[in-house]
């Protein structure tokens, strides 16, 4: 068990929020999965990777295809993803991921949350050095070899598998995505949940009292609708 194991461990800050949240978050993913590749999910991965990860999420199967079929009408408008990248307060670096319809309100509204909250947003791809971009899988461990499915999926860019629980969950770089889930679909092996992170290379310790200032700051963007992700480096 690697970095990528410790970091999901240490995160401190609460991701997705709560349920309602959650879905309107799966609702855009599924927006932009059908824009891009269609609303037949056996012709479209990204597609089948958002409606695995509604089942995970108790998203009601209704509540999903609502969602499929809203997207398919082409008045519907699309979401587009759009980074930021900024410090917070005592200097942790803090990555955004956001799905907007309106990129004027997204950036003003994420500059005022840094302004804000003793922290400065920054250039685009000014921290994304700081971190490293991977795609992560979990299945069920029941019955399965972790270093046997290793193998089979090495050659596919698979790099780290361990078991979390129930689950093995296995993590590779941002590009191998589409490999990784084309391999374990073709072994027949049900992927419970997907997505991506972005991994620090190093953490940055802080006291309690400084902890709290940044999850301040943290939880501006958490109550974000355009708001999909926070990552950042604070051990």
């Amino acid at each position: 068990m690697g970095r990528a194991f410790e970091f999901r461990k240490a995160r401190k800050f609460k991701r997705w929020g709560a349920m309602a949240k959650t879905f309107t978050r799966i609702g855009k993913d599924i927006v932009m999965a059908v824009k891009e590749g269609g609303a037949d999910p056996e012709s479209n991965s990204r597609l089948r990777a958002v409606i695995q990860n509604a089942k995970a999420a108790n998203m009601p199967k209704d509540n999903v295809e609502r969602a499929i079929k809203k997207a398919s009408d082409k008045d519907t408008a699309d979401y587009k993803p759009v980074n930021f990248e900024g410090y917070g307060p005592h200097g942790i670096a803090i990555f955004v991921e956001t799905a907007t319809n309106n990129n004027q309100r997204s950036v003003a509204n994420v500059r005022s949350y840094f302004t804000r909250n003793g922290g400065s947003l920054g250039t685009q791809g000014s921290l994304e050095f700081l971190f490293t971009h991977q795609c992560n899988f979990n299945i069920s461990s029941e019955g399965r070899d972790v270093e046997e499915l290793e193998l089979e999926l090495i050659d596919f860019g698979a790099e780290e598998l361990f078991v979390d629980e129930d689950k093995i969950v296995i993590y590779g770089e941002f590009q191998n995505f589409g490999g990784i889930q084309g391999q374990l679909e073709k072994l027949g092996i049900e992927i419970l949940s997907s997505g991506f992170e972005r991994i620090p290379h190093e953490t940055k310790a802080l006291t309690d009292e400084q902890i709290e200032e940044v999850e301040k700051l943290l939880g501006k963007f958490d109550e974000d609708d355009d708001v999909q992700n926070v990552y950042h480096n604070m051990g």
